[in-house]
């Protein structure tokens, strides 16, 4: 191995474990920030919704798209919403085009029936995809309000009552709740997934609102003024999250965003790895993508103070790490060899220092997310311990697909907007067999996940003559989360 190439190898090596430690700096300090939250009780003006005078117009949007599986719980649910008939519609974007579509016709004209303003709007075509249907339901929306609910969420009946009360503050023009999972014991892949969401509505939420730093609308059970869309510009399709997007641009122009950490809105997880992968990828490729649109606004605004624009770089960010962690895996092996092999390069590898340290600030920020919801009892304690190595690995897994996915983000390569499959399931024992909206082809990143499923069984191997066995816990982790991703994605199309 060359010099060059050696030297190469060091630096994107230690740039990429920079950039890991810096995001957990930013962690840590959400972390501060959230205790100190959690300390403050702080009262904020609310609508008084017993003065029939007080009570708003909410217009509720729940935008479909072959939903065969769930529209008829979503809809049977959002009925039972508690809130005066008078000052509340629903619109149902129904972009489906399957046969779905009869089956929520005739179910909205049962509800009409009833006395529900609820109407079946349908588009000749999906530009925009959600953004554009949320867009032109938006232009027909009776409300001051606009709740909108993604077809696998089922918020409570008392939901409006809970969150609409905090628009009395002029200022506010958004308010976000906290999304709960109706299937979190399911199976390992809904467990990690809820254990991931559960840091960013606890920890990342409620740390950056706490101190007025950019939040996002999570694309779903939440409310915004709809002044606020109009004045930010309106939805925009052009990333695959219009949510973020549209989040950012409100917050650059002065509203402010209120994030209640203590309503919970349950939601379906994605039971199956090739559901969870157009997932991430839509996640973390609109990640990308808003960097790229967004970040030089963030960075030149004048009405937004130093450390907002750190943390909302690092929001930007967040899908990035990804791709570091990947660089940082995929390098780690020819640096082994590199350390044995030039003496005089040895305290590079302090650097890996960095990974040890940026793991453990993850470790102690997301423990204090966990027991905030499971509790703190010493069981829990080592339930913890058990799915944060759980999570750690199967991200590790995860992490070539997400960093292509970032990628292209951030080379502005446009692609469709692929929904995530939804499946009504109720308990352990059903299944998701037969599910006509999954994917059935062969992912040709699976063929690579295999392949680094063997690589990292080789880096441990190489632990052996090298007789240094300082990544061997790394490596085991990257070959357990590499064939974890590729041994479920190949079942799943079984």
């Amino acid at each position: 191995m060359g010099l060059t190439i050696t030297y190469f190898i060091i630096a994107i090596y230690s740039i990429s474990l920079l950039l890991i430690f810096f995001y957990s700096l930013a962690q840590l300090n959400l972390l501060v920030n959230y205790l100190g939250y959690k300390r403050r009780n702080k009262e904020a003006p609310k609508y008084n919704l017993l003065d029939p005078k007080e009570i708003p117009f909410v217009t509720i949007q729940l935008p479909i798209y072959n939903e065969e599986y769930v529209v008829e719980r979503l809809l049977d649910n959002i009925s039972k919403i508690e809130y005066p008939m008078s000052k509340l519609e629903i619109q149902v974007l129904d972009d489906s085009t399957d046969d779905s579509v009869l089956e929520t016709a005739k179910r909205i004209k049962a509800l009409q029936e009833t006395g529900l303003d609820i109407q079946h709007i349908r588009r000749t075509n999906r530009q925009g995809y959600k953004a554009g249907a949320l867009k032109e339901g938006l232009d027909i929306a009776k409300g001051e309000f606009i709740a909108i609910f993604d077809a696998d969420f089922l918020p409570s009946s008392d939901w409006l009552k809970k969150t609409v009360i905090y628009f009395k503050d002029q200022e506010i023009g958004v308010v976000q709740t906290r999304w709960g999972h109706i299937n979190r014991e399911y199976s390992t892949l809904t467990r990690i997934q809820a254990f991931a969401l559960d840091a960013h509505f606890t920890l990342e939420q409620v740390g950056r609102n706490a101190k007025g730093h950019f939040i996002n609308f999570n694309g779903t059970a939440g409310i915004w003024r709809k002044e606020c869309i109009l004045d930010a510009g309106n939805w925009e399709g052009d990333t695959l999250t219009e949510d973020l997007d549209l989040s950012y641009r409100a917050q650059l122009k002065n509203w402010k965003f209120k994030y209640l950490e203590d309503v919970e809105t349950p939601a379906e997880l994605p039971v199956v790895i090739s559901a969870a992968r157009s997932q991430q990828f839509r996640w973390n490729k609109g990640g990308a993508e808003n960097f790229r649109k967004t970040v030089w606004s963030v960075i030149s605004a004048k009405n937004i103070s130093f450390k907002t624009k750190f943390h909302g770089v690092m929001h930007l960010l967040n899908s990035s790490m990804f791709l570091c962690v990947f660089l940082v895996a995929l390098l780690s092996i020819p640096m082994m060899y590199i350390k044995n092999t030039f003496d005089h390069l040895g305290w590079i590898f302090e650097a890996t220092k960095f990974f040890i340290l940026s793991t453990v600030i993850l470790f102690v920020c997301y423990w204090f997310t966990y027991k905030s919801i499971q509790g703190s009892s010493f069981d829990n304690f080592v339930d913890y311990i058990r799915i944060f190595f759980t999570f750690f690995s199967v991200a590790l897994g995860f992490s070539l697909h997400n960093s292509i996915a970032v990628l292209e983000g951030h080379m502005g390569k446009r692609s469709e907007f692929v929904r995530t499959p939804k499946f009504n399931l109720n308990s352990i024992s059903d299944s998701w067999k037969g599910n006509k909206y999954l994917a059935t082809k062969l992912s040709p990143n699976m063929i690579l996940e295999a392949a680094l499923m063997l690589y990292f069984l080789f880096g441990m191997y190489s632990a052996i003559p090298l007789n240094d066995f300082g990544l061997f816990p790394f490596h085991f982790m990257l070959f357990l989360g590499f064939g974890y991703v590729f041994f479920k994605s190949l079942m799943a199309r079984a």
